[in-house]
């Protein structure tokens, strides 16, 4: 009876290490909405400054297929366990140097290089982390239960996003030149002791049972990704469709709303990371729940109601924000994160993982996921910021395009609970 604790103790060291990783993410989103206009890009009007800014955000996602290609191969033929370590390192020490890096101010155009470049790091180490942290959790549990395991280190995000929420809620009641001149950089400087922390628990985790199988089999695949395309072509495309508007409308929540609000509305900035705050602290519960569900109502209806929903509450969400009113701002933010976001995100680890064999898993995972990373998050804030002059209509028609495709993708694919993993 020593596999309840063990999955136990492999699910909460996917959920801290995958916490610490994605505050580093989100850090930089919240940054890049508030401040990085002004810091890195001052010679632009506020709206250009904004686009250029997201523009950098975006470089982060360019870099996830890379770092899913590269880690991935690796975690397929190495193991899930030391990829974790490495790219856990990798995250935590771009963030930090995002702390110390000097602003236009004070070295011109060479500091939006260095924050470009330190951005694709962050990018390369979160586009390898997702595919191991999930694999852990779902290739350690019990067959019934792999929707509800998976979702732990599922749970990393809304706990990233509440952390990094929080601390620039705190930071932002300083005053303004304080908050704009150091106060910004202590929640990323804050992250090299967070990492530390990560590693200590993960480096006390086992490997998993279906990559012991295949190593001692001796069925490795040589290069993960060529094996991967030339099997498992639909599965990574079925899986690009089905995060499109998962991932897309999350980041049109967490980080455009914050220019939506500040910039169109006219809402300050703590009222917002507030409303992003509560929404992350609801969304945290909610994700197991859905990933619980979908082990016995099935992966696909379950996340097939949740890319309904956002199609649904696209319109309203903007018409809710756009009465300035803080509790209907943050009803707007907890209802569509609790009840659009969270019943795909949920079952996505398990449903993204049933899709592929253990040879190629880490590599399959990892680039469905993040080639629709590049395609969805990181252009989601920028596009949607070229919608603004055009009102909210056009801003919930564009998610509502992006849930039309995750729909069909995931209603393409099979049911895949049942399926023997091992």
């Amino acid at each position: 009876m020593t596999r309840p604790p063990s999955i136990r103790l492999v699910a909460l060291a996917s959920l801290v290490g995958t916490a610490i990783e994605w505050y580093d993410f989100y850090l930089y989103g919240t940054a890049a909405a508030l401040i990085f206009n002004r810091l890195y890009f001052p010679t632009f009007d506020p709206l250009t400054g904004t686009l250029a800014a997201f523009g950098t955000y975006a470089a982060g996602f360019l870099a996830r297929p890379i770092g899913g290609i590269i880690i991935g191969h690796y975690g397929d033929r190495v193991g899930r366990k030391s990829m974790l370590v490495l790219t856990l390192v990798i995250m935590g020490l771009a963030t930090f140097g995002i702390g110390l890096l000097p602003t236009y101010a004070q070295i011109g155009p060479w500091a939006a290089v260095g924050l470009v470049t330190l951005r694709l790091a962050q990018g390369f180490g979160v586009g390898g982390e997702w595919g191991g942290a999930v694999l852990m959790a779902v290739e350690h549990a019990p067959a019934g239960s792999r929707g509800f395991y998976g979702s732990w280190p599922q749970m990393g995000v809304p706990a990233g996003l509440l952390l990094s929420s929080f601390a620039f809620v705190l930071l932002s009641r300083l005053p303004e030149d304080q908050f704009l001149s150091w106060g910004w950089r202590l929640p990323f400087l804050l992250s090299i002791l967070l990492v530390g922390v990560g590693l200590v628990i993960r480096l006390r985790i086992l490997e998993t049972p279906a990559f012991l199988k295949v190593k001692e089999t001796g069925a490795e695949a040589r290069l993960p990704i060529v094996d991967l395309l030339r099997t498992h072509r639909r599965e990574v495309l079925l899986a690009i469709g089905a995060r499109l508007v998962e991932n897309g409308a999350f980041y049109i929540y967490s980080v455009f709303l914050l220019v939506y609000g500040t910039q169109k509305v006219g809402l300050d900035r703590e009222t917002l990371l507030t409303g992003i705050l509560l929404g992350a602290a609801c969304l945290l519960p909610a994700v197991p729940v859905c990933g619980w569900l979908s082990d016995r109502l099935g992966r696909k209806p379950v996340y097939l109601f949740g890319a309904c929903f956002t199609a649904v509450w696209a319109y309203p969400l903007f018409r809710l924000v756009d009465t300035g009113s803080t509790p209907l701002v943050w009803l707007a933010v907890v209802v569509a994160l609790v009840f659009g976001h969270a019943p795909m995100y949920g079952p996505q680890a398990a449903f993204f993982a049933e899709l592929f064999g253990s040879r190629v898993r880490y590599s399959g995972a990892s680039l469905g996921s993040q080639l629709a990373s590049v395609l969805a998050g990181g252009l989601s804030p920028f596009i949607a910021t070229a919608l603004l002059p055009y009102g909210r209509g056009a801003l919930a028609a564009y998610i509502i395009g992006m849930a039309i495709v995750t729909i069909i993708a995931v209603s393409m694919a099979g049911e895949t609970r049942h399926l023997d993993i091992n």
